[in-house]
Order: structure tokens, then C-alpha cells, then sequence
């Protein structure tokens, strides 16, 4: 059985049969393809013959027609002549595929009677390329791999999985794609999916997009950033790192290939947020990862720096359910996760274990300095409960299952 991804779903079906046009974005093999699969279903669902939509997937060599924007135009043309004045529905594949791709969508929308659903491997190119064209007539829903929770009820509708801790340890070590839990595959080869993925990203969405000349140098700091991830960025420390490889770069290229780096969705930029002066701190941001998986990429297995990999899971989980996420700074103290949607807040320490008293400390301390109502947690992979002064304590497991308040 295959999940219907609901947390990004009900968004799109928010805006369904509108004038807007909808863009998902995310990381290859993220699930974007399986999304407008099942967008088309539910059109169908609703109602919508068939014969009024067109999905296609621009990086097939099943096309029907030429990757031109003339070829796309002509197919379009046709379907509307087919529906007779009705609405039709264009569900569009990696639509950067296609060479001025934003001139036929933008003419389709101004030409026809049309509803557009697009996918893409690269958020700024979109975002860029499309508010150009359209002034704000869009709305782009940002795709994840598996949740822990997704990977657990996919475990259960295929009856794959035999305990939730199990599910957790797959989840941790390997990471979210949907295609390592799909298929099963053991951890040697799910290293091999995944260095294979994060070829993929590097050259197509990285390298050649781009036409980066220094490719070797581009991938030294794109597998520290990905060793790194979790922690504070530091340009300083990039260019030391690479001085002693020999290597050298100018601050100008370094921020632009970080901006690459994100624009490929592999990279997620988490900026620093002042709690009290409620201020974002912009030039200041750690570096998380879409998929924690992407850690084998740089190490052998997935237990080193554990702590920063906990992190990484809570952030994807708040991202996941729609959160916009900050670090948090606080009279000289850190604070893991500030999480905004709408006029709710969260506050969220990350830990391994509260093994200490001085960890204790820490965790809770640095949430009590924080003076609104607003609900504070503690996230750790302790298996006893360790709640005080209303700062709930909750195992990872527990917290990754449910949905943020």
C-alpha cells in the first residue's frame, strides 16, 4: 500500500481549481513524483475526466512530444480544444527540464482556462524564475523524505515492520528516502541508493546548472557541510579546512557555491532568531541536512555526533508540518529549535541522553529562562520522563510520532 502523504496534500488541496499556481519543491527522490501522481488522483476523485489532464513528467524519454516550450504549448493547446471550454489540469514533472520553461507556464496561464501543479529539484530557480513572470500568483509547498512517522505507518500498512524501535534505529541510521523503505533495502545498499542520490544532486542540480569549472573544490565543501551539518556556519573554518588541503577560495565563491548547495534542497539554512529582541539574525545560520541519510555519504555509519543528527530529525519534523524553524539566542544561551506557524510558538532543546546533572542543567535551564506560555519541550532518548517547572520531556520516538501543537 502507498501513503497519501496528507501533511502535504490537504495544503495543495487548499488552492485546488484555483488561479495559482502550485510548485512543489524538494530534493530528488523526495516523493514530488508520487505527490502529482496523487494530486491526479484526487482530480479524479472529484470529478475531473481524465481526458482534461495532463501529467508529464519532463525527465521521461516517454514524452509524447519535444522538451520545447513550443512542443509543451502545442500539447496544451490541444487538450483544451479536447475539453471544449472546460477547465484542464497540468500536472508538470521537473518542469526545469525544460529550456525558458516560465514563458509557457506563465503563457498557459494567461492563454487558457488552466489549473497548474508544478515539481522541481531546485527552490530558488522556481521561486526566482516564476515571481518574475508572475508577480505572486503562486504558492510553493516545500517536499521532505519519510517522516519517522511516515516510515512507521508505512512499516505497518505493508507489514514490514515489527517494533517501533526498529523502525527508529532503520529510520536514524538510513534516512527517509522513500525508495530505501519502499524496497527494503539493507543498509550496504542503501549507502549505494544514497551516494548514488547524492551524485545525482551534485551534478545535475549542483554542477551543471551552475557551470561550475572548480568541481573538485565545490565537492570538498559540500562533504564538510554535510560532515558539519548541525552546527554553526563558519566561512572561516571552510576555508581553513581547505587550506590545508591545499586549496584555496575566495569568500565571494564559497558564500555562492553554499547558496547552491541550498538551492539544490539538500542544504536547509536555519537562521538565528534574538527571542528577546524577536529579531532573525540572518548572518548567522547552521546547516541541516533534507535527509540525514546523506550523513553516509561522509561517514561510515550514522552514530557519530548523534546529538547533531537528533536535531536534524526534530527540524525535519517541524518543517515537515509546516513550521517555520530558527535557532534560538537568549542572553548568552543557546536555544535548539524556535518553531513559528501562525500565532503559535514552540521551544525545543535536543539532546541524546540527560545523563547528568549538568546536562539536566542545560536542557531544562536555558528553557526556563524563556518568560511567555508558550510550550517548551525537552527531546532526548531517555526512556524515563523527566518533565519539570511545565517543560514537558518527551523520548524522540514519542515526539517524531505526534504533531506538533
Amino acid at each position: 500500500m502507498i501513503l497519501n502523504r496528507n501533511q502535504y496534500l490537504d495544503r495543495v488541496k487548499a488552492f485546488m481549481h484555483q488561479d495559482i499556481i502550485k510548485i512543489l519543491t524538494g530534493i530528488r527522490r523526495c516523493g514530488k513524483s508520487r505527490l502529482l501522481s496523487l494530486i491526479r488522483e484526487e482530480l479524479l476523485q472529484q470529478g475531473v475526466p481524465q481526458s482534461h489532464i495532463l501529467l508529464v513528467n519532463f525527465e521521461s524519454f516517454q514524452l509524447d512530444f519535444e522538451k520545447t516550450v513550443k512542443a509543451v504549448y502545442a500539447a496544451v493547446q490541444a487538450l483544451t480544444k479536447q475539453a471544449a471550454g472546460k477547465k484542464v489540469y497540468l500536472l508538470f514533472d521537473e518542469i526545469q527540464e525544460i529550456e525558458h520553461w516560465e514563458r509557457v507556464v506563465n503563457a498557459c496561464q494567461i492563454d487558457f482556462d488552466c489549473d497548474i501543479y508544478l515539481t522541481g529539484s531546485n527552490a530558488y530557480l522556481l521561486s526566482s524564475e516564476l515571481s518574475t513572470y508572475l508577480s505572486g500568483r503562486y504558492i510553493e509547498i516545500q517536499v521532505y523524505p519519510f517522516s519517522f512517522r511516515e516510515v512507521w505507518e508505512y512499516g505497518v500498512l505493508n507489514e514490514k515492520t515489527a517494533t517501533k524501535e526498529q523502525a527508529f534505529e532503520k529510520y536514524l541510521n538510513l534516512g527517509g528516502l522513500p525508495f530505501i523503505h519502499q524496497n527494503s533495502l539493507s543498509p550496504e545498499n542503501a549507502r549505494v541508493y544514497l551516494e548514488d542520490v547524492f551524485e545525482s544532486v551534485l551534478v545535475k542540480d549542483i554542477i551543471a546548472r551552475n557551470k561550475v569549472r572548480d568541481i573538485d573544490t565545490l565537492r570538498r565543501i559540500l562533504i564538510y557541510c554535510v560532515a558539519n551539518s548541525g552546527r554553526m556556519f563558519s566561512a572561516s573554518s571552510i576555508v581553513k579546512y581547505l587550506k590545508h588541503e591545499h586549496l584555496s577560495i575566495s569568500l565571494d565563491t564559497l558564500y555562492r557555491y553554499i547558496e547552491y548547495f541550498k538551492a539544490s534542497c539538500l542544504v536547509l539554512p536555519v537562521s538565528r532568531f534574538d527571542i528577546k529582541g524577536k529579531e532573525v539574525l540572518r548572518f548567522q545560520q547552521k546547516l541541516y541536512l533534507s535527509d540525514h541519510g546523506f550523513r553516509l555519504v561522509a561517514f561510515s555509519s550514522n552514530v557519530r555526533d548523534i546529538e547533531l543528527i537528533l536535531e536534524n530529525l526534530v527540524l525535519l519534523h517541524l518543517l515537515q508540518y509546516g513550521y517555520t524553524v530558527f535557532t534560538g539566542h537568549l542572553d548568552g544561551v543557546e536555544i535548539d529549535f524556535v518553531a513559528h506557524k501562525g500565532e503559535q510558538l514552540l521551544y525545543i532543546q535536543v539532546c541524546y541522553l540527560l545523563a547528568s546533572e549538568e546536562t539536566r542543567e542545560r536542557e531544562f535551564g536555558n528553557l526556563e529562562r524563556i518568560r511567555d506560555n508558550f510550550p517548551k519541550y525537552v527531546v532526548s532518548m531517555d526512556p524515563i520522563r523527566q518533565g519539570r517547572n511545565g517543560i514537558e520531556h518527551s523520548h524522540i520516538i514519542d515526539f517524531l510520532l505526534s504533531e506538533p501543537l
